[in-house]
């Protein structure tokens, strides 16, 4: 009978503690302070990030359709003026804008960086002094102007009163405006004079385009730019230079709206111009990112990555465009961020885990310095380190 309630005493699973456990060292107070310290330090972090919400990050196929894209960009050239930046924008679609102004902020910088002069593109004409009218005389008194386009007109009413109308005029047709001098209303406003008087500045371009959600390009580059024979090109001939310095700085360069934890990788790069002429390209994944914050309200932006290749050209001769384009293609994969809150089962199991844990571990310490120190002890009674 006696050797079955040894087997029955044999399988309590609840063993009843040793009396060395009640025993108090120094150790032990020391390993539970140390331990009480860890266990608040852990209670507090883990709290921290219950307080705070957590980002989770999904993948899932981009459907959307008929939406378009805002580019918002802030570009500087250091040595390329004002007059004579242009911006255009296409794509595979076929829409293309051409000698894009409006919402474009330019701003003229001199040798050193300080800003001249600040003015929306496109706005602002010079004023009229009795200049030439397209029956050849001067305006006179009262009578209205309206000046000659140079052949350039769709229709017979149709006028051209400065220079810059002229200039347009021509890229409608397609035409190169060859010789500026020999047109009345830029030799009245100085055209040359005002390209030869900005030389040396710098240009900073501030703004945005709105397009189609589709791939395609957008560049900035000196000239006017026309259709000619099917194809899209600049007219640097008005400018009579042999060679464009295309240095530039990209301050910012965004598919969209800002949203927390957006990395643009362009925005602050610069790129410094050694040879006469060149194209400097960027190509540009952009991948569609919407992200949803803990009051439930959404920012529908982009990110997107960049490579980059440079195309030089020698002085005179243009075999490229020089100018700085961006070509951009858009991934069939969109990227949601979603704020949420930790749950407070998830909290309260955390702190039960961290509790458990930190005892757990002191109490394995404890016990093997407790039983070392008197492993120890023993040994020096019995004269083994004498």
């Amino acid at each position: 009978m006696e050797g079955m309630f040894n087997k029955i005493r044999n399988l309590d699973a609840y063993p009843k503690i040793n009396e060395d456990f009640y025993s108090r060292t120094l150790s032990g107070g020391l390993i539970t302070i140390v331990s009480s310290l860890v266990m608040i330090l852990l209670f507090f972090s883990e709290l921290r990030l219950y307080l705070h919400a957590v980002t989770e990050t999904q993948l899932v196929v981009d459907t959307s359709r008929g939406e378009t894209l805002r580019i918002n960009f802030d570009v500087t050239f250091p040595a390329l003026a004002c007059s004579i930046v242009s911006i255009d924008a296409m794509d595979i679609s076929g829409e293309q804008h051409l000698d894009v102004r409006h919402d474009i902020i330019k701003k003229r910088l001199d040798s050193h960086g300080n800003i001249i002069e600040t003015r929306q593109d496109g706005l602002g004409g010079p004023k009229i002094e009795k200049p030439l009218q397209r029956h050849g005389g001067r305006l006179e008194h009262n009578e209205t102007y309206c000046g000659s386009c140079y052949g350039a007109e769709e229709k017979d009413d149709d006028c051209c009163n400065n220079c810059e109308e002229v200039r347009e005029a021509y890229r409608k047709k397609g035409w190169a405006l060859s010789n500026p001098d020999m047109i009345d209303q830029c030799k009245r406003e100085g055209f040359l004079q005002k390209i030869k008087e900005e030389e040396g500045e710098g240009c900073n371009i501030y703004g945005s385009l709105v397009v189609n959600k589709v791939a395609g390009n957008f560049h900035f580059a000196p000239g006017k730019s026309f259709h000619h024979a099917g194809v899209i090109v600049h007219d640097l001939m008005a400018f009579q230079k042999e060679s464009f310095n295309i240095t530039h700085k990209i301050n910012r360069l965004a598919f969209g709206d800002y949203y927390p934890g957006v990395v643009n990788p362009l925005d602050g790069v610069q790129w410094t111009h050694d040879t006469p002429n060149g194209m400097y390209q960027y190509f540009l994944k952009v991948v569609p990112t919407v992200y949803t914050d803990l009051h439930g309200h959404t920012i529908r932006s982009n990110q997107f990555s960049v490579t980059e290749h440079f195309k030089s050209a020698s002085a005179g001769q243009f075999s490229s465009l020089p100018g700085v384009f961006f070509y951009y293609d858009l991934s069939p994969i969109k990227v949601t961020f979603k704020e949420e809150h930790v749950s407070f089962l998830h909290f309260l199991t955390n702190v039960c885990a961290i509790v458990g844990g930190v005892f757990t571990v002191s109490g394995i310490v404890d016990s093997f310095i407790y039983h070392g120190q008197k492993a120890i002890k023993k040994k020096m009674e019995i004269g083994k380190f004498n």
